[in-house]
């Protein structure tokens, strides 16, 4: 039965190319609870699509649907499709799931069905990094700077994989601060504060300090974060030091200048005392900034505890710096 009324709903609103929820309701004969929440399955499948507001509300058919029933995946890699799956489209619309996987699929001529297999292969490989839902990237750190100041430095999820690029973790962060869009700041926050809020459990966290933005934006995402994930911790005051000029650490290719633009720029401000520390950044490259911000800590005797690192996302694999954020 609801199969037919999902069919009924979609023909009708095709061979109508726009249709109300009035007259869908009337064409259907069933009660509008019932016809609303078909209605709402076949926008979450990405079937239908809705333009207007109330009172003036229509729902038309996403021609790219019937591309999407061409190709059948197996339920399992469906699934971490549909969860894992984002890309931003040219025309700057957020798109997720099978259906933007099969369409990124097809813009670079792949088959959608065995690239699937790979897609769900590749995060596998690098899910098998994460403990607990943390990634372990200390190890990157020291093969990276000859003094490490930070006992610990973990990743929410890698910023980027092979051959498919951003994660949709790396791709909220990018667009949410380019675009400077509340929403997507939102939603990345959404994702992140339960492991954050476990973190503070469990590694007995009593203060947590935010590496301030260096790009000037009318809405700062570092801050938007803090404001937003709102945690029940005394906060660190850190400073980024205005200079007639700013550099931006993600415009330095060479390890050494990117140290050095974080030790001139950055100045630990907080002259308490704390056990366990958490610096949260947005996106960990070289872990210049995130260690020289540890370095102050330490060098002011602020913990007496652990200093932990924490960037949303990050690179794993040896010296790669993230150019985009």
């Amino acid at each position: 039965m609801k199969t037919q009324t999902r069919e009924k709903i979609v023909d009708f609103v095709a061979k109508s190319e726009r249709a109300t929820p009035k007259s869908i309701i009337e064409h259907v004969g069933l009660t509008p609870p019932a016809v609303f929440k078909q209605l709402g399955k076949l926008l979450r499948d990405g079937v239908l699509k809705k333009q207007g507001r109330p009172p003036k509300v229509f729902y038309f058919v996403v021609r790219s649907s019937l591309i999407n029933r061409a190709y059948s995946l197996a339920p399992e890699t469906e699934r971490i499709i549909n969860e894992r799956f984002m890309k931003m489209s040219p025309e700057g619309i957020l798109q997720h799931g099978k259906q933007a996987f099969i369409q990124w699929c097809l813009a670079r001529g792949t088959d959608p069905v065995r690239t699937a297999v790979d897609y769900v292969a590749t995060i596998h490989k690098f899910d098998a990094y994460k403990k607990n839902g943390l990634i372990d990237g200390i190890q990157k750190l020291k093969r990276t700077f000859p003094h490490i100041y930070l006992d610990k430095l973990y990743y929410l999820d890698f910023y980027s994989i092979e051959r498919f690029g951003k994660t949709k973790l790396g791709e909220l962060i990018l667009y949410s601060k380019q675009s400077q869009n509340s929403s997507l700041i939102k939603a990345v926050v959404s994702d992140a504060r339960p492991r954050i809020a476990q973190m503070l459990k469990e590694m007995k966290i009593d203060a947590v300090g935010f590496i301030p933005p260096t790009v000037k934006r009318d809405v700062q995402f570092m801050r938007e974060l803090e404001k937003l994930l709102h945690l029940p911790t005394r906060l660190i005051k850190i400073t980024k030091v205005k200079t007639p000029i700013i550099v931006p650490q993600k415009t330095l290719n060479k390890l050494e200048e990117r140290v050095e633009n974080a030790r001139q720029s950055l100045v630990v401000e907080d002259e308490g005392r704390y056990k366990n520390i958490l610096l949260i950044d947005d996106a960990v490259g070289s872990g210049a900034t995130i260690n020289e911000v540890g370095r102050q800590i330490r060098q002011k005797g602020l913990c007496t505890g652990k200093v932990i690192g924490l960037g949303l996302a990050g690179s794993f694999n040896g010296f790669e710096i993230i150019q985009e954020v």
